[in-house]
């Protein structure tokens, strides 16, 4: 079982609703979307073998993965997600949604870019969902959303620069409609990856 991964890096979740956890990211290579606000370059990798990755994260001392991309659901599969699981990692994903999640995943934070309404249909379910959103921006239908334990709203940021007009556009967003929470990226702010 292989993967072609972009980095693989130890450090603090930056946002969302398990944000200052530690956990080990294994960024994937490659994405089926090209989102113009995308903070990462995932088009280059090494191929690696999910033992070479154990090896790797071992070092770590921490039994969380984020598995995370560009878009981790085109390589992971049910089989991979189970290899680490029988090895004690608790695992998390970061999807945009256009794809189904592998089963075993532990935590499933979604952050749909695009076709909302097909979403619901191969993810109906996720502990949080992360909608980026810049100033003027239409809030989504939550009804077309699949049903999450948090729904968040998460500025976009101009690179590593916080845009002010995009948290207030956020904040007022939320205050409207309080079913929704804010998430910052955090690690951008501190300075941490």
């Amino acid at each position: 079982m292989n993967l072609k991964v972009n980095e693989i890096f130890y450090s603090l979740q930056g946002e969302g609703a398990r944000a200052g956890e530690p956990s080990i990211f294994i960024r994937l290579s490659g994405c089926n979307l090209n989102c113009s606000f995308c903070d990462t370059d995932f088009s280059f990798g090494r191929t690696m073998t999910v033992e070479e990755i154990l090896h790797e994260i071992g070092a770590f001392g921490c039994n969380r993965i984020v598995w995370t991309g560009g878009e981790p659901t085109l390589q992971l599969t049910d089989q991979i997600i189970a290899f680490f699981k029988e090895k004690g990692y608790r695992q998390a994903i970061e999807t945009n949604g256009t794809h189904r999640v592998p089963l075993g995943i532990d935590y499933i934070a979604c952050s749909p870019k695009r076709d909302f309404e097909k979403i619901r249909d191969l993810i109906p379910e996720v502990n949080e969902l992360r909608f980026p959103i810049q100033a003027g921006d239409p809030l989504p239908d939550i009804s077309l959303l699949p049903k999450a334990e948090k729904y968040l709203l998460s500025p976009v940021f101009n690179g590593n620069i916080l845009v002010p007009e995009n948290v207030s556009y956020c904040i007022e967003l939320i205050k409207a409609h309080p079913t929704w929470g804010l998430s910052l990226q955090i690690h951008k702010l501190i300075g941490i990856r």
